[in-house]
């Protein structure tokens, strides 16, 4: 039999679980990762039943799609104590809060502590955001999610070693990693022709698009590239952030999209400006050749996009922000400079221009991501909310707040 992180089984009797997220249509990482949690555990079939109450735009519990049976407006506090009080009342077993502080309302997202502090029930946050140097107002409302969260659940041994910055008690911290699909290592080839990109060297960059991204210096970099290799193709694959669309609308793209034109890379870069299905998402993935994150932040503890690209076997060029030091270590990717375009270019011709380089870099990276695939990853959690459970049920203390 299994032994739980407290050394004792998992509980059998676990029925209910809520996530407090934002969750589709809505787009945003956020709102990927839960789904693609939620769903992985429902492939278990341990519960019987996953609510998810959605951080909108709008009011309080309103059926509108999926899953989604309950939502809290982001900018109303009075939706955030009354969601608790209806969770207190409900038979939830234990809640999971999806953290990311632009997520919720108020400053630095301070009304999910109303919440917090009204719910009843025990509850594991998932902290995709932590940060080395918080401001004081961050501070204090990382503080109090700190304290009134059972267990703190981190994705990367990095996030661990700050919180012990933080002097967050060290028994309610669990490492569960960003999780990753479970799909085959293939050479790129294979999914080329597909696409239309027979013989062509396929390079790429996916997520929500914002000025932190950096691919601007991908781009700038693309005239020395092509100057060995004129068969590159760059993929930006992804819509604009919504938050960003809202106070900007599409000015980086836009100055993107200029960037290519102006150095004539028009035939070298495309843009897919949507919002890719998995299977999609994947296709384009597995056709990529070398991936790149050129992210500008040092800071950034957590990157969905560099754990899809280690799942699906990527050769990698990072920028070395904190969670890709970590992920990319021993030899898994390679590192470019910070907002330097010829670093970029130098990393990414010794990839394509020395092949067993490349396939080495793709073995290690598929290999180090079987840890963190969603059925395991979702096995993680269910054992957490086991455990939370039963620490409810049996009056255990043992670090966690009940």
């Amino acid at each position: 039999m299994a032994k739980s992180i407290l050394g004792t089984p998992p509980l059998t009797s676990l029925k209910e679980v809520a996530y407090v997220s934002t969750y589709p249509p809505r787009k945003c990482g956020i709102a990927t990762f839960t789904a693609d949690l939620v769903n992985s555990i429902s492939q278990l079939n341990k519960l019987r039943n996953q609510k998810v109450i959605s951080i909108d735009g709008r009011r309080l519990i309103k059926q509108f799609y999926g899953r989604v049976q309950h939502k809290i407006g982001r900018d109303n506090i009075e939706d955030y104590a009354l969601m608790a009080d209806f969770v207190n009342r409900s038979s939830v077993n234990v809640v999971n809060i999806q953290h990311e502080f632009g997520i919720f309302g108020g400053k630095y997202g301070e009304y999910i502590c109303t919440f917090l502090e009204r719910l009843k029930k025990p509850v594991s946050t998932t902290l995709h955001t932590v940060l080395p140097n918080f401001e004081p107002k961050a501070l204090s409302v990382f503080n109090r999610i700190v304290e009134h969260s059972s267990a703190i659940v981190v994705l990367n041994e990095t996030t661990r070693s700050l919180l012990n910055k933080y002097d967050v008690p060290k028994e309610k911290v669990k490492l569960i990693p960003h999780g990753c699909p479970d799909v085959p290592l293939v050479n790129s080839s294979e999914l080329k022709a597909a696409l239309g990109l027979k013989d062509k060297i396929v390079l790429t960059t996916f997520g929500l698009l914002s000025r932190g991204k950096g691919i601007e210096h991908v781009i700038e970099a693309l005239p020395e590239i092509i100057k060995e290799e004129p068969r590159i193709v760059y993929y930006v694959l992804g819509v604009t952030h919504p938050q960003v669309k809202k106070t900007e609308g599409e000015a980086y793209r836009n100055r993107l999209l200029r960037l290519a034109k102006n150095l004539g890379l028009r035939r070298h870069v495309r843009f897919l400006n949507r919002f890719l299905s998995k299977a999609e998402l994947m296709n384009y993935l597995q056709a990529t050749d070398v991936y790149i994150t050129p992210y500008l932040s040092p800071n950034q503890v957590s990157s969905g996009t560099l754990s899809y690209a280690l799942g699906a076997g990527k050769a990698i060029v990072s920028t070395p922000y904190l969670h890709a030091k970590e992920a990319l270590c021993e030899g898994r990717g390679i590192f470019c400079d910070f907002n330097n375009s010829a670093s970029i270019a130098d990393r990414i011709l010794d990839i394509i221009g020395n092949k067993p380089l490349r396939r080495l870099l793709e073995q290690r990276a598929y290999n180090y991501s079987r840890q963190f695939t969603w059925p395991l990853v979702a096995k993680m959690y269910l054992e957490l909310f086991d455990e939370l459970t039963r620490a409810s049920e049996e009056g255990w203390s043992r670090g966690f707040r009940l």
